[in-house]
């Protein structure tokens, strides 16, 4: 309506420059705008995603501090795993953001998702707490799997983990979608793995099976472009993994922009449900921490290349920018919901520690070593 408004006021010569006018235009560009984004490369498509997207100012604030949320999460669970309070197997999340959540803004909340051992910011994109996952990283009743399955096996409706071995989701995922065919609901089912588990042979198999019963699956390769601490080049003699389908059509998608990889995403969800059979996407992203926690991720790779990701293609700073320099938020707003953010992290932190004892006053909380700096509350 304010589109039309303004063009109709323009078209009028003795009022393009009123006050009106501004205002209209003002208005416009703060609820909603137009966004180009980087061109999708296609195999065996003639048509791919739009190469531009509205994003609402709603959209826009609801995406970064979903973002946001979950890069707090996941360095806070790097402090709490290097104060001993988490143990084990702990995947980061962190420099992915707009993959999960460009993907979850593409399909809907009655589609299915499965996906590897990195799976904590699934697990809150899919609806479960801060409060949930951070007990089940710490192995408490409070979590979401009731603390026994930690950070590697974490589910929620709709969404089947959180798989510990490599590659061994994407069968399920290929078998999830067949669910949905078979009931003929119009369901789709988003199945990820990463680009370390792109030469596995039970992905090829997969990939037939769905080809041949034309399964609604978006299989989807998170390439970060190391697979442990092994680089794409020196472990795969293809790295165009959205041709890997062979006889899937499959799309090359910048995973560092969340508009992208959510048009990307709508795109692949209208042709599964049409019944044209699974597709691939490939998304281009990057980790910040190493593998896992017991990998300090710079053995391989320079600090240097790190931080230029983080300066040049940070999915978080891309989308801030993108919002202030639209008019479609101030930059005040956005720390006001950053100090939020931190807020309901260390909330959700302290949570860990909560009725310990009874009926005692707050007391330091030492764990398995004298740095912890979480107090027990009754």
């Amino acid at each position: 309506v304010l589109k039309l408004l303004l063009s109709k006021s323009e078209k009028n010569a003795g009022f393009a420059d009123s006050p009106s006018v501004s205002a209209i235009s003002i208005v416009f560009n703060l609820l909603l705008c137009t966004h180009p984004f980087k061109k999708c490369e296609l195999h065996r498509l003639d048509q791919g995603p739009p190469t531009q997207a509205l994003l609402t100012r709603e959209q826009g604030l609801k995406y970064y501090r979903t973002m946001q949320t979950m890069r707090r999460m996941e360095l806070k669970a790097d402090q709490l795993y290097k104060q001993k309070i988490i143990r084990g197997f702990c995947h980061l999340y962190d420099g992915q953001e707009a993959c999960a959540v460009g993907i979850e803004a593409g399909i809907n909340p009655s589609d299915h998702l499965i996906t590897a051992y990195r799976a904590h910011g699934y697990t809150y994109t899919r609806g479960v707490s801060v409060k949930e996952i951070l007990a089940e990283l710490t192995g408490r009743r409070g979590g979401v799997a009731k603390g026994k399955g930690g950070s590697m096996h974490m589910y929620a409706k709709h969404f089947y983990g959180g798989n510990g071995i490599v590659g061994a989701q994407v069968p399920l995922g290929a078998g999830l979608a067949l669910a949905c065919q078979y009931k003929g609901n119009n369901e789709v089912c988003v199945t990820l793995y990463g680009d370390g588990a792109a030469n596995q042979g039970q992905i090829f198999e997969s990939f037939n099976m769905a080809a041949l019963w034309k399964l609604p699956c978006i299989f989807i390769c998170e390439n970060n472009k190391y697979g442990m601490g092994t680089s794409v080049e020196r472990a795969s003699a293809s790295t165009d993994y959205f041709k890997r389908g062979d006889f899937i059509p499959g799309l090359k998608v910048d995973g560092m922009d969340v508009l992208t990889v959510r048009e990307a995403t709508k795109f692949a969800a209208d042709y599964c449900r049409s019944g044209k059979g699974p597709i691939l996407m490939e998304l281009e992203t990057y980790r910040y921490h190493g593998h896992s926690m017991s990998d300090p991720g710079v053995s391989y790779r320079t600090r240097e290349e790190i931080q230029e990701v983080r300066s040049k293609s940070d999915p978080i700073s891309m989308l801030k920018d993108r919002m202030i320099s639209n008019n479609m938020a101030s930059l005040e707003e956005i720390k006001e919901i950053d100090v939020e953010i931190r807020k309901e992290i260390e909330e959700a932190a302290q949570f860990l520690c909560n009725h310990i004892f009874y009926n005692e006053p707050p007391m330091e909380v030492r764990g398995t070593n004298p740095w912890s700096k979480l107090k027990s509350i009754s």
